[in-house]
């Protein structure tokens, strides 16, 4: 592979034959040094840096400035804030600050009639009933507010003060100080815990066609769209309408809507009483920011980080807006202890040895930070906590034969394994000699590939073991793999579904981009050290991998490869990299590399931009399957991507549409989308970003880098979007020295989470006990 530098300039697209067909690029080009790529670093994709978004098309919730976006976009078109990567086009918007035409719309919600096959959408809105249902019946059972709080101080104390007064049915006029911390509880008996006892998911809730249309009426005075009536019907329930005209800013829980377009529609309903000190304005706006930030994988934020962000939202005093949200129980707050992983390094030994000398002692550890959140990531991240710590807790050890991995497995109820593409061999094969020994095994995966099936097709019992009696899932052992790509929720879910004595295994390359959305279970799950991690030493095969394993330590190394096995197309600007990316999937890699164009997938920064998924879909469409678009802006060919649900994309082709919806062919499987939800749940699909294309791999990769996507390079971005080609890899480059500056300082940016400390707070019990 050659510099780029040192590669021949591209010719002039205008110097393309006049056949319209495309030179070969491929095979006269020199085998290049990697692509480059860019993706928001660790989190979802951003989508700043490729261009302005398209005029007129703000989708729901994301700021489309180019790069891959940063939020659980994919489902329904809650695209974050900051973006949310992989999900669908929302409604259009005209971006002017005003609600009226310009607020996303989005799919009405999933009906709650059985169907025969589930369908991916009613898994996932399956699995998360099941979760909430879990949620509560914890809820119920404790008389305690969040355990998270019992050792809260100074400000946090007074927060949770206001929090208990909610909880015991009284409403303070001001936020009292609490003095003394509730006692903390007492550690486990050592004694292993009952069986634990799992209801079965309730059944979907409904909302009246009455409701829907009370709640049309009222936006229509607000001056927002009447699309959006569906959503706040399912948000706020029954009574929404009634809801919705008390407090106008409760428009902000339906996904999407944006601060300004929210205080448009207040003003409009509410005239001369709407005020930037609104009390109804502020608490709904902290809520809000707190959404925003779940969708940049944040489960809780700093004090001062929601302050800052009310004060630019021209809330008059965040403070009091932040104790007022959380006396509304709007929002929690946790002040957790994090323990330095060895305290004889927490100070300097010359500083505290000096200290002593002079009767001072040690000085005192700093105050850990007061955080806020929501309530459902909080229990969610607590009954993850929970659900892993029984699993340590109940599993039998047992003295397995074989690799390192089986051992392990044998011994712990919990293993987490880490290694790239070629390791899955590795997990797969102890899921296999696990059945041989007689256990219950499942192997699971953010896609379905390598023989295991979707986490959510698991959860919702359309496929695996089903359910024991006592509505656990009937398994011994369960392997995961993708395990960075696995969700909050999903996670929690999913491990409260396991049954006691279940060993869970999981699998997955941590240089890799996490999950959309909130929480990083998996990079959590490493840095607290509560299992055995086992570190795989086979490494991926040919130049691909090699490039790939020289990305994941930080370099962008030259590699041989005789076979074009990686190939770099320089570009100018990104005009000419949509011209070259047409060109190499529809003709230079069938003809010159052998792979067909229905196997070769298009990865790019974002969706919005000059060169971004809405760019060079169109450029595609128009080379490959040309059409009308009759079926809501798809034909049968297209390629499509659906994304049934927050953090999750499934590639497939259009078959057909009636008045049932669009039919899709996902990989073998037939997929109903219904017709009011196609244009929240679907894109074309010949392009992708890195989030909506991680857990899957093609015979053939094209990495599209255009020079105005550089500033949102990021290391584990260009190692996903890099490591989804199997055979050959093309990288349309043209961001000069920003790639490999990316490669060897592009680390993604942190994710403000709480697993990590809930974990240590309850295996220390286990420890004192």
């Amino acid at each position: 592979m050659t510099d780029p530098s040192a590669a021949t300039p591209p010719p002039d697209p205008a110097e393309a034959p006049a056949d319209g067909t495309a030179p070969d690029t491929v095979p006269d080009g020199e085998p290049g040094p990697g692509a480059s790529g860019t993706e928001e670093a660790g989190t979802e994709e951003r989508e700043t840096g490729t261009g302005e978004p398209d005029a007129g098309t703000d989708e729901v919730g994301a700021d489309e400035t180019g790069t891959d976006e940063t939020g659980a976009d994919e489902a329904g078109g809650e695209e974050a804030g900051t973006g949310a990567e992989e999900g669908p086009d929302g409604a259009a918007g005209s971006g002017d600050g005003s609600t009226a035409g310009n607020a996303p719309s989005g799919g009405e919600a999933a009906s709650g009639e059985a169907a025969a096959e589930l369908s991916e959408a009613q898994a996932e809105l399956a699995a998360q009933r099941e979760l909430r249902a879990r949620i509560e019946q914890r809820k119920a059972e404790r008389s305690a507010p969040v355990e998270a709080g019992t050792k809260l101080s100074g400000t946090a104390a007074d927060l949770l003060a206001a929090v208990r007064a909610v909880e015991s049915g009284t409403r303070p006029a001001a936020v009292p100080r609490v003095e003394e911390p509730a006692p903390a509880r007492p550690a486990p008996a050592a004694a292993a815990p009952e069986r634990t006892v799992r209801p079965p998911a309730p059944a979907a809730p409904t909302v009246t066609e009455e409701t829907t249309t009370a709640v049309r009426q009222v936006l229509a005075r607000g001056g927002a769209p009447e699309t959006l009536a569906p959503q706040v019907a399912a948000v706020l329930g029954e009574g929404a309408a009634r809801a919705l005209a008390d407090d106008p800013w409760q428009l902000l829980a339906v996904p999407g809507v944006r601060a300004e377009q929210a205080d448009g529609f207040a003003r409009a309903l509410l005239g001369a009483e709407c005020g930037p000190a609104d009390p109804r304005r502020a608490v709904a706006l902290t809520a809000w920011l707190l959404e925003q930030a779940a969708r940049q994988g944040h489960t809780a934020l700093e004090i001062g980080a929601v302050r800052d962000g009310l004060a630019r939202l021209s809330v008059p005093e965040p403070d009091k807006a932040v104790d007022l949200a959380v006396s509304e129980a709007a929002v929690l707050v946790f002040q957790e202890e994090d323990e330095p992983e060895d305290d004889t390094e927490y100070i300097d030994r010359a500083d505290g040895a000096q200290a002593a000398e002079e009767g001072q002692g040690q000085p005192p550890r700093p105050e850990a930070p007061v955080l806020l959140g929501l309530e459902r990531f909080a229990l969610a991240e607590e009954s993850l906590a929970d659900g892993l710590a029984r699993l340590v807790r109940t599993v039998h050890p047992a003295s397995w034969e074989g690799p390192e991995l089986a051992r392990a497995a044998g011994t712990h109820g919990l293993v987490l394994h880490t290694g790239g593409e070629a390791a899955r061999a590795e997990p797969a094969a102890l899921a296999g000699e696990a059945r041989a020994r007689g256990l219950r095994v499942a192997l699971a995966a953010h896609t379905a590939r390598d023989g295991a099936v979707p986490v959510t097709a698991l959860l919702s019992g359309a496929a695996g073991p089903g359910r024991d009696a006592e509505g656990a899932l009937a398994l011994d052992l369960l392997v995961v793999l993708d395990a960075p790509q696995l969700g909050l929720e999903p996670a929690a879910a999913l491990v409260e579904a396991l049954p006691d004595g279940c060993r869970l295994v999981l699998s997955g390359d941590p240089h890799v981009l996490g999950a959309a959305g909130p929480g990083r279970v998996f990079a959590d799950l490493l840095a607290a050290r509560i299992a055995p991690v086992i570190a795989s030493r086979t490494p991926d095969p040919g130049p691909i991998g090699e490039l790939i394993s020289g990305i994941g330590i930080g370099e962008l190394n030259q590699v041989a490869a005789p076979g074009k096995e990686v190939v770099i197309v320089p570009v100018r600007d990104a005009g000419e990299a949509v011209h070259r990316t047409v060109q190499l999937v529809a003709d230079s890699i069938p003809r010159a590399i052998g792979v067909p164009t229905e196997h070769t997938q298009v990865i790019t920064v974002g969706h919005g931009g000059s060169a971004g998924t809405r760019a060079l879909n169109a450029a595609l469409k128009q080379r490959l399957n040309p059409g009308p678009g009759r079926f809501g802006g798809f034909d049968p060919g297209d390629r499509a991507a659906y994304s049934p649900a927050p953090g999750r994309t499934v590639a497939g082709t259009v078959v057909s549409a009636d008045a049932e919806g669009l039919h899709l062919d996902c990989g073998g499987t037939r997929v109903v989308v219904p017709k009011e939800r196609v244009e929240s749940e679907l894109r074309h699909g010949w392009a992708l970003t890195a989030h909506q294309a991680a857990g899957a791999r093609w015979p053939a990769a094209v990495v599209v880098l255009p020079g105005d996507a550089a500033g949102g390079l990021s290391r584990p971005w260009v190692y996903t979007a890099f490591g989804r080609a199997e055979r050959h890899l093309s990288v349309v480059h043209g961001v000069d020295q920003a790639l490999p500056r990316a490669v060897a300082e592009g680390v993604a940016p942190g994710r403000t989470t709480r697993l990590r400390p809930l974990l240590d707070a309850l295996l220390a019990d286990d420890d004192e006990a």
